[in-house]
């Protein structure tokens, strides 16, 4: 996601009775945004924003927020009208192309993806962003748009074949994934994205034991990245780990570091969970779970793990509940599958 655009300081305890009201609410909002408490600064923003619609900060933290709440629609509509006031920035388009993404307007948002690197092509996190958008959102088709049109601009970019390996690898095209987690690696090796390469291809080979050996290998040479936290616990657990195993021990440690380093990034939340609900932690496990859904409320696997977890808590109609929202989210994939498969 895209970093704060912020305006200005807050006033000072001392001054706040010469800041005019629109200022006052802006600077809240803008705060509140900073420590990622969205829905808490939409009020603020939205206040700001009517008093100065033009104001760039604004429009720009409102929309941001929107995005960060999953109000696509309310983003398109807040940076359109930001692009309507002249503020046709590459940020704003970038913001746009990740609204786009969420909102399944996949066209639309390669179009403002070029339009957001028609002056800054060589802006790797551009394409970043939307790439991550696109996961998120099971999107892997735009994703990889994406990250080809990042490459023409940089071929060079260790990053973009690395997300462009793992778009390929889930649309299973592992035969053209693997030379693109090769490139990855050999571009920057040693690094956390080397190394983030070198598992996920060992990953997709179903070469568990090799994947653990390297995703050791880089914790141990100090790239705690919370990806990498997040594939060794992963990892270890699919290697068989068990509660009162050092393994299990490890993969625990693992996914609680890369969680605190990084709590929006749904994978390590929802692997986690289920190491919890292992552990017979289910109210520990309920906690990541559903920040899980909330993260990527797509990901039917979140759905059977949250039901047993309430199941153990004794909430048996949340339990229910979870297993009615996984049979409309399964026959909505399969509704969506067909009429792309005629």
């Amino acid at each position: 996601m895209l970093l704060v655009y912020a305006r200005g300081q807050a006033p000072e305890s001392g001054a706040a009775d010469t800041a005019t009201p629109s200022a006052s609410q802006l600077q809240q909002g803008i705060d509140l945004t900073r420590q990622g408490r969205f829905a808490e600064a939409i009020p603020y923003l939205t206040k700001a924003h009517e008093s100065a619609p033009e104001d760039y900060a604004a429009g720009f933290n409102l929309a941001l927020c929107y995005y960060g709440t999953g109000q696509f629609k309310q983003a398109i509509r807040a940076l359109a009208g930001l692009r309507a006031e002249g503020h046709n920035t590459a940020a704003v388009n970038n913001l746009l192309a990740q609204s786009y993404a969420g909102d399944g307007q996949s066209d639309a948002a390669y179009k403002a993806l070029e339009d957001a690197a028609h002056d800054t092509p060589k802006d790797e996190k551009l394409y970043a962003y939307v790439a991550d958008a696109c996961t998120d959102h099971y999107d892997y088709k735009l994703g990889l748009r994406v990250v080809d049109l990042g490459l023409r601009n940089m071929p060079d970019s260790a990053r973009l074949h690395y997300e462009r390996a793992v778009f390929l690898a889930r649309l299973d095209r592992l035969d053209e994934a693997k030379p693109e987690f090769a490139a990855a690696a050999k571009l920057a090796p040693g690094s956390d994205i080397g190394y983030l390469a070198l598992v996920q291809e060992r990953l997709y080979e179903d070469r568990l034991a090799d994947a653990l050996a390297v995703a050791q290998e880089g914790i141990k040479a100090g790239h705690r990245d919370y990806q990498m936290l997040s594939l060794l616990g992963t990892v270890l657990m699919h290697a068989g780990a068990a509660p009162g195993q050092p393994q299990f021990a490890e993969a625990r440690e693992a996914l609680e570091a890369s969680v605190a380093a990084q709590p929006a990034y749904s994978t390590s939340q929802i692997a986690l969970g289920k190491l919890y609900l292992m552990e017979g932690r289910a109210k520990d496990a309920v906690v990541h779970l559903e920040i899980g859904r909330r993260l990527e409320p797509r990901n039917p696997a979140v759905y059977t793990s949250l039901a047993s977890a309430y199941r153990q808590t004794g909430e048996r109609d949340k339990s229910r509940e979870c297993l009615q929202a996984l049979s409309r989210l399964l026959s909505e994939n399969s509704a969506k599958s067909s009429a792309s498969n005629p």
